[in-house]
């Protein structure tokens, strides 16, 4: 069974992850538009709903999260894909009413739901995008609902991952323009990160980090290097130094006095 403390940070989670390779998504870009942006649009949009999630209480039930952040979401659309996102999450939102918690099945009936409001919003649905991405995944999730052997919450959500990833490299074979440019629909794989981000609480209960947070991190652990080597360094011995210990003193407090953060150093995902 889900949580709402779970679903909660399983929503920061995936705005981290939406948000760590939103320049990728972005490079994505070709349809509707090719104007890059679909990356950026989306990471917004989760953005929206992370900062009111993170202003709840530690007890919510996966009804209140679920809907908390569909109303973020929906205020905070930018562009088409972030519209659909937010209208996938208001879907699903309504498939957790009146929950306290949620099983595979309810993951199962909330996304199939967030795919029908999505599909009822837009006009003249394109097969080959997050729709056919997030429809798919949903279709999936139905049938092993309906089978007799019932999986884990856990096990439900990384299914719908792993169809929603199948259906994503399909997507080129139903949109001639993604096969032209060679590349998966943006907003499929936007889906896809927010999605991953969020198994990572749901599997793991580990919330991806942000790459400020990581950057963070980085600089935290060179410093604290840097002040056990100092500390080693006042610790030694009273005794004269040989020449072959000045020597090394010397290039070592060279070392010591480096920068402990190079700005142009950034983290590898």
């Amino acid at each position: 069974m889900i949580k709402g403390t779970q679903l909660r940070d399983a929503f920061i989670s995936g705005a981290n992850s939406i948000s760590n390779c939103r320049q990728q998504v972005d490079a994505l870009n070709v349809f509707p538009v090719p104007d890059g942006g679909t990356g950026t649009n989306m990471s917004m949009t989760i953005n929206a709903a992370k900062r009111e999630l993170e202003t709840l209480r530690d007890d919510p039930t996966v009804e209140q999260v679920a809907k908390k952040a569909a109303s973020a979401l929906l205020r905070g659309a930018r562009g088409n894909s972030g519209v659909i996102l937010s209208l996938l999450f208001r879907g699903f939102s309504k498939g957790l009413e009146g929950k306290q918690e949620a099983d595979a099945k309810d993951i199962a009936n909330a996304l199939s739901m967030g795919v029908t409001a999505a599909y009822k919003a837009v006009m003249k649905p394109t097969e080959g995008t997050i729709l056919t991405v997030a429809r798919l995944a949903g279709e999936h999730a139905q049938q092993l609902a309906a089978q007799e052997e019932q999986l884990t919450a856990a096990q439900m959500w990384k299914e719908i991952l792993v169809s929603a990833q199948d259906a994503l490299a399909q997507t080129p074979e139903m949109l001639p323009v993604l096969k032209k440019a060679g590349v998966v629909d943006a907003g499929g794989q936007g889906f896809v990160e927010v999605w991953k981000g969020m198994l990572s609480v749901i599997e793991g209960g580990e919330i991806v980090a942000s790459l400020e947070e990581q950057q963070a991190a980085l600089r935290k652990r060179k410093h604290t290097a840097w002040q056990q080597n100092l500390t080693k360094r006042t610790s030694t011995s009273a005794t004269a130094p040989s020449l072959s210990s000045i020597k090394r003193t010397r290039t070592q407090t060279h070392w010591l006095c480096a920068p402990i953060w190079n700005p142009s150093v950034t983290v590898s995902l």
